[in-house]
């Protein structure tokens, strides 16, 4: 029998050579085919993730009751209570100085970070699907890590500010001039937008093709990282250097700062020593407030679930609210300039 002749193959079935070729190669095209289909379809999975999904704070509808209550009042507080120091700051002259210009800014970047989270946070507890749009996604990581890194700087700035005055007096109006000033809220504003740019960059171009929940009320980039389809084992490394080493370095530095400050304050004479650390202890509450919740969220090695939910919401709401309930309390420049702003506003609606 030539190659050209039938071949049996079990039982009664023959073929030809020639009829066995053709089937191969039909099956080496559908196989083809079913390749190109299943990669054209990994492709397009990569892009199906379209919206994120909030997993919120709680379940029950009782305690989301409460919580609106709860998280409405703070914001409420903090529109109000950071308004209220850009307010004084900008009409009073008494406060026209290095230290009050850096702290209106302060205000002002707590009021725009708490705005990036808060009020989506407040409408969500009356849905059941608290859904976000990916480019949705993608702006509060952009606008979260904006605000925050512009905030780090400020807070830095008002640690050196305050280390020139206390142990630098007589060189304090030379050295933090209105140009100063300027250049360093301008820095901060702008470190804080490089900063955001590379967190983006980490998420823009993640492949998301599945699992599309986040368990917490907002975005940010060790959340979303780790629903990528894709090791990230890389990604989370790059976060932590770029976030969490900041964070921890800029602490350590202003320990440092906040620790020689202290150091100097104890060889001053009593009344200015007073006034000076009664200050101080304003500046130190509201960086242990930043700083502490930033350095557990972007540098802590074992997260912990709940008290990353704990955390995030100390972050994006309760420290916005505590630091104009900080800087009102213990300052009593900005207590009398506030009484001064009253009077003048009732004077003026009894001149009306």
């Amino acid at each position: 029998m030539s190659c050209c002749e039938r071949v049996q193959i079990k039982g009664n079935l023959y073929f030809t050579i020639s009829e066995i070729a053709e089937s191969l190669q039909v099956m080496k095209e559908v196989t083809v085919e079913d390749m190109s289909w299943n990669e054209s379809v990994r492709e397009t999975n990569h892009s199906t993730v379209t919206e994120f999904i909030f997993l919120g704070l709680s379940n029950s509808q009782e305690l989301q009751i409460f919580l609106f209550g709860f998280f409405f009042v703070f914001y409420v507080g903090i529109v109000l209570g950071n308004l209220l120091i850009i307010l004084t700051v900008a009409v009073d002259s008494h406060l026209h100085s290095p230290m009050y210009f850096l702290l209106a800014n302060l205000s002002l970047i707590d009021l725009s970070l708490s705005s990036v989270t808060a009020p989506k946070m407040i409408t969500d507890f009356f849905r059941n699907c608290k859904v976000i749009s990916f480019k949705g996604c993608l702006a509060q990581i952009f606008l979260l890590h904006f605000f925050g890194g512009s905030e780090l700087v400020i807070l830095t700035a008002m640690a050196f500010d305050r280390y020139v005055a206390i142990c630098k007096p007589l060189r304090y109006n030379t050295i933090m001039c209105s140009n100063v000033c300027v250049g360093i809220v301008t820095a901060a504003w702008g470190i804080g937008f490089l900063h955001s740019v590379s967190q983006l960059a980490f998420a823009v171009n993640l492949p998301f093709c599945g699992p599309n929940e986040i368990d917490s009320f907002y975005c940010d980039l060790p959340r979303v990282i780790k629903l990528a389809c894709t090791d990230t084992y890389r990604l989370d490394i790059m976060v932590i250097a770029n976030s969490g080493v900041l964070t921890v370095c800029a602490f350590i530095l202003l320990l440092i700062s906040y620790t020689i400050i202290l150091t100097t304050i104890q060889h001053r004479p009593s009344e200015r020593s007073s006034k000076a650390l009664s200050t101080l202890t304003a500046h130190i509450s509201a960086v242990l407030l930043f700083f502490g919740p930033c350095i557990f969220i972007y540098a802590w090695p074992f997260p912990i679930k709940s008290l990353d939910k704990f955390l995030a919401v100390f972050y994006s709401v309760v420290t916005p609210f505590l630091n104009p309930i900080i800087y009102t309390l213990r300052n009593k420049d900005m207590k009398t300039a506030m009484r001064r702003l009253r009077k003048w506003n009732v004077d003026s609606r009894v001149k009306s």
